[in-house]
């Protein structure tokens, strides 16, 4: 009990409830080159037709990219994505190209003076954007009123305040249809104010600036359109008890074109997946290297391995180089092995021997792509209706999606190369489909840890079992304590041990591992031994041929 300095009745609670969490085992995470999105941020992606909406359709440049996301979420729902960026990536903007990768870049640094309003990221997409206001003076001429209810005037705000004429309408027209058809309104903006302290009736602000960059999907504000404003709108963008009368008119409608937005020449892939560096800043359990530069492959795969291994926490799944398996003609496999001989070994990556040609509804065309979008949908898979310690391959859960034809079909003999390269296998069988037909990690260490699902068990255990033992972070080295640690891990672990992950375990915390010296340095040691299921690779079948008279059980057991 606490101390008392006087008599008195003293209350305390010690809770003792606490349990080994659930931990994500589906989160895919991936970087590479995107037409449209911030640069170097992680953005939630749950759909493909958010990927459309916030990263853009696919182009003759990305498409490996972009179908590597989209075939994960054909599996998942649960994506984080990077878009990468080049150098010299631009927004475009009313004066020209300027860069702003994202909404942390543009509080810190937004552009001003002459941008006046930008493309909210960069690319060729912001190209042609134009951006159209109109205030009480020139909105009956105005092209755009029609989609308007009513003419803009004084806000309620405004007048409140004696002020008046603060009201613009604006629109934002797609002129060369990069988002939609030709020369559309993509968005409107009704009665918002030209009045920095203008707020609406529910208390938001509707200052015509605040509400570009917080409700629009592709312009940042940077200045008033001076241009076609009297006086050179002096008094745009002051606040209501900073002035009287009205607030500057239009004489002319304000039309802004946006110019000079560029992707740039070379993406910087390596430098985009660093944003999945940190655990304690993202959650990912599976990161797909997409298609890398083939210039840049192994250094790419290598960066990706690294920081998996730093984690601890996911595996990285990487597909072949396009020029090793398309169009080979019977090379593949050594082709293959022999572009992947500097990238060491690590049984936190996965890599399979293929890629697929799929159609791309966007340009009406096929494409080929790589499999570890695929793959990493088979964990997921896998995890909807096992659990992750099971294996992705075969038949049960190993079939794959959306395949027009494979590069190339291995056969037994390409199939036991690969394999022991550490390779998967993805294979067609005639009436079964395309079929994930391995389950080896990137490792040739004869372990557990050399199968997808062994090295997959492990990361839910230590992530699990790793996150409840903070409640045991400051707390004193003593048997209560660890005790209370050994009753926290066995129930998991039996529940895992019941749903098929483990065949057995032991937890050992006590004075044999928490010894004095271990004390006397504020350390806790939890010993967490387990043998691990293993999934079938090999099956014999032997069939015994045995004349009418013989016994069964005078030869079974013989052969």
């Amino acid at each position: 009990m606490a101390f008392q300095l006087s008599p008195g009745v003293s209350i305390s609670e010690v809770d003792l409830t606490t349990v080994v969490p659930s931990v994500a085992t589906t989160v895919g995470g991936i970087a590479g080159n995107f037409e449209w999105g911030p640069l170097e941020e992680i953005t939630i992606i749950t759909d493909e037709l958010q990927l459309v909406d916030k990263f853009g359709k696919p182009g003759s440049t990305n498409y490996e990219t972009f179908f590597t996301a989209a075939n994960f979420l054909s599996y998942g729902s649960d994506l984080r994505v990077v878009r990468a960026a080049a150098s010299d990536a631009r927004n475009a903007s009313a004066n020209g190209g300027v860069l702003v990768k994202n909404s942390s870049a543009y509080a810190n640094s937004a552009p001003a003076g002459s941008y006046i309003l930008v493309a909210k990221y960069a690319g060729t997409l912001g190209n042609n954007l134009k951006i159209s206001m109109a205030d009480s003076a020139t909105y009956d001429s105005w092209p755009w009123k029609d989609i308007f209810d009513a003419k803009p005037n004084t806000s309620f705000y405004a007048s409140s305040k004696n002020r008046s004429n603060d009201e613009i309408h604006i629109v934002v027209i797609d002129e060369r249809g990069n988002f939609g058809s030709a020369n559309t309104v993509i968005e409107k903006f009704a009665h918002v104010s030209k009045a920095k302290d203008a707020k609406g009736e529910d208390g938001s602000s509707i200052y015509y600036a605040d509400v570009l960059n917080n409700k629009s999907k592709y312009i940042w504000f940077a200045g008033h359109p001076t241009a076609n404003v009297v006086n050179t709108a002096n008094n745009w963008g002051t606040a209501t008890n900073l002035g009287t009368g009205a607030y500057e008119s239009i004489n002319a409608s304000a039309n802004i074109v946006l110019i000079g937005g560029t992707g740039g020449t070379t993406v910087n892939v390596t430098t985009a997946y660093t944003q999945f560096k940190s655990p304690d800043a993202v959650d990912v359990s599976l990161l797909m290297a997409g298609a890398p530069n083939e210039s840049e492959y192994a250094t790419v795969i290598t960066s990706l391995l690294s920081i998996a291994s730093s984690r601890k926490d996911c595996l990285v799944l990487f597909s072949p180089k396009k020029s090793d398996v398309v169009d080979k003609f019977g090379t593949e496999q050594a082709t293959i092995s022999n572009s992947v001989t500097s990238i060491t070994d690590s049984n936190y990556g996965v890599m399979d021997c293929n890629w697929k040609y799929q159609y791309d509804r966007y340009n009406d065309r096929y494409v080929w792509t790589p499999l570890n979008g695929d793959i990493a949908g088979l964990c997921v898979y896998t995890d909807l209706v096992r659990d992750p310690w099971f294996s992705p391959a075969g038949i049960n859960r190993g079939v794959i999606k959306n395949v027009v034809k494979l590069a190339w079909n291995p056969t037994q003999a390409e199939r036991d190369l690969l394999y022991k390269a550490s390779i998967n296998p993805v294979v067609s069988f005639a009436g079964e489909g395309t079929i994930l037909y391995g389950d080896k990690t990137y490792t040739k260490k004869p372990t557990a840890l050399n199968r997808i699902n062994v090295r997959r068990l492990f990361i839910v255990l230590e992530k699990a079992i790793a996150r409840a033992a903070r409640s045991t972070l400051f707390e004193f080295n003593d048997e209560f304590t660890r005790a209370a640690f050994v009753n926290l891990v066995e129930p998991y672990l039996r529940d895992v041990q019941g749903r098929r992950g483990i065949y057995e375990y032991r937890v050992v915390c006590d004075t044999t591992n928490n010894t004095p010296e271990v004390i006397d340095r504020n350390e806790f040691v939890g010993d967490i031994y387990i043998k691990p299921s293993r999934s079938v690779n090999f099956i014999q079948l032997n069939f015994v041929a045995v004349r009418s008279g013989v016994a069964f059980e005078e030869i079974v057991g013989r052969f």
